[in-house]
């Protein structure tokens, strides 16, 4: 499985505005001075050595949207969420010639972070196209529908010319899609849902959206099965730990730290931080990337657990 982030921050679209830009070329026009820069070469060396990648890049700004490539089927995708990412992931479809596609969308709750992108996603207006949306809410197409509609939005879903069907799951019962078998858990204090993702052997768990508080610590605590030797988890990361226990408690969010230690007692290979703080910058989510890491070892020097921090355009071969 290849696994793609088209969108990871949380809550809404982070901003990139030019100050920001301005920024980072400073700090990369300090840190060249006296370096060889004559070739193509020596600046991809100087950019990759020399540069962290909160200068060097971007986490990005869209909204939770992933993608599971499995190459299942010649144009069929399963991707979870529509968050703004999910406008990235139709451009792409658009200008590789992905069409017609068929899509699968697991939606993880309605919460609009998670559904605003679809009005944006040109793939949906193209007939030909073929969209199934999978989610445990009774009232998931009411959702997508009302944000298309007056007053929020011009355009309705009726104007979309794709083969659009809304699937109702049934929780805790497994499914196949595109060559995953699927399984579920409820998280989030709005009923939200985590993925559970298995093909040949590699499993992958989405867990955004989730909240974990002081009976994370039983040892029977059911999340511990849900993660159980993952390959990859992607675990909501978006506040500290002090925010999570108390200025934000019921706030339906995690923390790097109960990421870190869930991975190590489910036996996880690589946790990704994922639906990161929108008003954090990049030097931050650089910062929770490496305190993080070093937690891990703190934690457990023993264990050697792989983690990194999601960012648009991220793409992770499992």
């Amino acid at each position: 499985m290849k696994v793609i982030t088209w969108g990871s921050r949380g809550s809404l679209p982070a901003s990139l505005n030019a100050n920001v830009i301005r920024s980072k070329i400073a700090r990369a026009l300090e840190a060249a001075q006296g370096r060889d820069l004559s070739s193509t070469a020596a600046m991809d060396k100087f950019i990759d050595s020399y540069l962290p990648f909160a200068v060097k890049g971007t986490y990005g700004t869209n909204t939770t949207c992933v993608e599971i490539r499995t190459g299942q089927a010649e144009r069929e995708y399963l991707v979870i969420d529509c968050g703004s990412g999910l406008r990235d992931f139709g451009a792409y479809l658009m200008k590789t010639e992905q069409i017609p596609a068929h899509v699968h969308i697991l939606v993880t709750h309605p919460h609009w972070d998670h559904l605003h992108g679809f009005p944006f996603f040109v793939p949906a207006y193209i007939p030909g196209n073929r969209i199934d949306i999978y989610a445990y809410h009774e009232d998931i197409e009411q959702a997508f529908r009302k944000q298309q509609s007056d007053p929020f939005f011009p355009v309705s879903m009726d104007v979309m010319q794709a083969d659009i069907t809304f699937h109702q799951l049934n929780e805790n019962d497994p499914f196949e899609l595109n060559g995953c078998r699927i399984q579920s858990m409820q998280q989030h204090p709005g009923i939200s849902y985590g993925y559970r993702l298995s093909r040949d052997g590699k499993v992958v768990v989405f867990s955004s959206d989730s909240e974990h508080k002081s009976d994370a610590h039983d040892d029977k605590y059911p999340f511990i099965e849900f993660f159980s030797d993952a390959d990859l988890l992607i675990f909501d990361a978006q506040y500290t730990l002090t925010d999570s226990l108390y200025a934000k408690e019921d706030w339906g969010h995690s923390s790097n730290i109960m990421g870190v230690e869930l991975a190590m007692r489910a036996g996880v290979k690589h946790l990704c931080l994922f639906h990161s703080e929108p008003t954090a910058s990049d030097d931050e989510l650089d910062q929770i990337l490496e305190s993080t890491k070093r937690y891990a070892v703190l934690h457990d020097s023993s264990y050697e657990l792989d983690v990194s921090h999601a960012y648009d355009g991220m793409e992770l071969d499992i």
